[in-house]
């Protein structure tokens, strides 16, 4: 595969006025809009209701069921001051984010801080009624901080956020955080705590989609990546080599892993970039378990670029599905700094869910490794037609481009 890091981010911008970034929601998941890209390389526009019409019979759906946490914490100091804390990953007493919610006080998370130099070394309090939470600086780690976090109530980390957090809205949506963003910043099919940022492409989803999707017998399965703050980082260096790429925790199950080995390539179809992340890493740690059987399950972003892929998609899923029932296991653990850039060639899915992406993102690089240039007629198109974008936006259902 070919080496990607001389890209220019440059050739992945577009120009999004800001009155096109949807701040709402709209009044029904499923009637955003939906642009449809052929392999032909047809596009058109549509509803997400009528997403079924486009997908073959006995294909399969791939969702991500992680949950967002209320990751938003704001204390004030004394003289006033906000402070606010925004939870990024557990660091003590286990760093496995399904374990970390589940933990009591004391907890220790790496945080984004904002206006941390109002912060000295006072100890926050946030009231919250019958239970005060509080908040210690530790140690700086980059561009986070540590904090220690404790409560007397005796109760989980989740029950905390729940009762003293805020939905993290993602920051181009430039707003607070309303009562209602609380149910619908989160998919139908939300199960497990932690993210903080929602799956997007999941967001469109209803009871009636999946009862029309169940009328033309397409599976769907569910894995989990929780979605991290880095999904919202820009590509700021010139060329893409430069850019590091954020970790996810990733975990999926021997029987999913089953039924995707049942369903071909063509008929695999990703809700997200989240989900697509997951299955393609899913591929290179079986690559890299085929050449080494003690291979952990941490995927870095340069991997498919630098090791040569001596797998069939099957064999791969052979290979996982073989390692869970040797050591008597039912989940797959690991994590992934997968980054997709145009160069790279899919080796689990057949199409593609996804919302609209901001300018030189991440993102919006997988998007055009999936599609070729074609992305910038779609989001050209997306543009003129009015279509709303990124997270509380309208959809895209993306097939590859036919081989000439």
């Amino acid at each position: 595969m070919q080496k990607p890091g001389k890209l220019s981010i440059a050739d992945y911008s577009y120009d999004l006025p800001h009155d096109r970034i949807a701040r709402y929601p709209l009044k029904n998941r499923d009637e955003s809009k939906l642009l449809v890209s052929s392999p032909e390389g047809a596009i058109r526009e549509d509803r997400f209701y009528n997403l079924p019409g486009y997908l073959e019979d006995n294909s399969m759906l791939v969702y991500n069921n992680t949950k967002v946490v209320q990751a938003r914490l704001k204390f004030h100091k004394t003289t006033g001051a906000e402070i606010e804390i925004f939870c990024l990953e557990p660091i003590e007493p286990v760093t496995v984010v399904d374990q970390a919610f589940e933990q009591p006080s004391p907890v220790v998370w790496k945080c984004f801080v904002k206006n941390a130099r109002k912060w000295k070394d006072q100890i926050l309090r946030l009231d919250m009624g019958q239970d005060i939470l509080y908040a210690e600086k530790i140690k700086m780690d980059g561009d986070a901080w540590w904090v220690k976090f404790s409560w007397d109530k005796k109760c989980s980390w989740a029950e905390i956020l729940e009762e003293a957090g805020r939905v993290p809205l993602p920051p181009y949506i430039k707003r607070e955080d309303e009562p209602d963003d609380k149910l619908r910043y989160q998919t139908v099919f939300a199960e497990r705590d932690g993210s903080v940022a929602a799956p997007t492409a999941g967001l469109h989803f209803t009871d009636k989609i999946f009862s029309a999707l169940d009328a033309k017998n397409i599976q769907r399965i569910s894995l989990t990546l929780h979605v991290g703050a880095g999904t919202f980082k820009p590509v700021s260096s010139e060329k893409i080599e430069h850019h590091e790429m954020h970790q996810e925790q990733v975990l999926v199950s021997r029987n999913e892993l089953q039924k995707l080995l049942n369903t071909s390539k063509d008929k695999t179809i990703a809700v997200g970039t989240t989900s697509v992340r997951t299955l393609e890493s899913l591929y290179w740690y079986a690559n890299a378990l085929a050449q080494d059987p003690d291979s952990g399950f941490v995927i870095n972003q340069w991997q498919p670029y630098n090791d040569k892929a001596i797998l069939s998609r099957e064999e791969a899923l052979q290979i996982l599905i073989h390692k869970l029932k040797k050591e008597d296991r039912e989940y797959l653990q690991g994590a992934t700094s997968l980054m997709i850039v145009p160069g790279y060639e899919y080796k689990m899915i057949g199409g593609m869910i996804t919302n609209f992406h901001q300018p030189k993102s991440t993102l919006l690089l997988l998007v055009a490794a999936f599609i070729g240039d074609n992305w910038k007629k779609a989001y050209q198109f997306a543009l003129d037609k009015d279509f709303r974008f990124l997270s509380y936006g309208d959809s895209c259902l993306f097939f590859p481009a036919k081989k000439k």
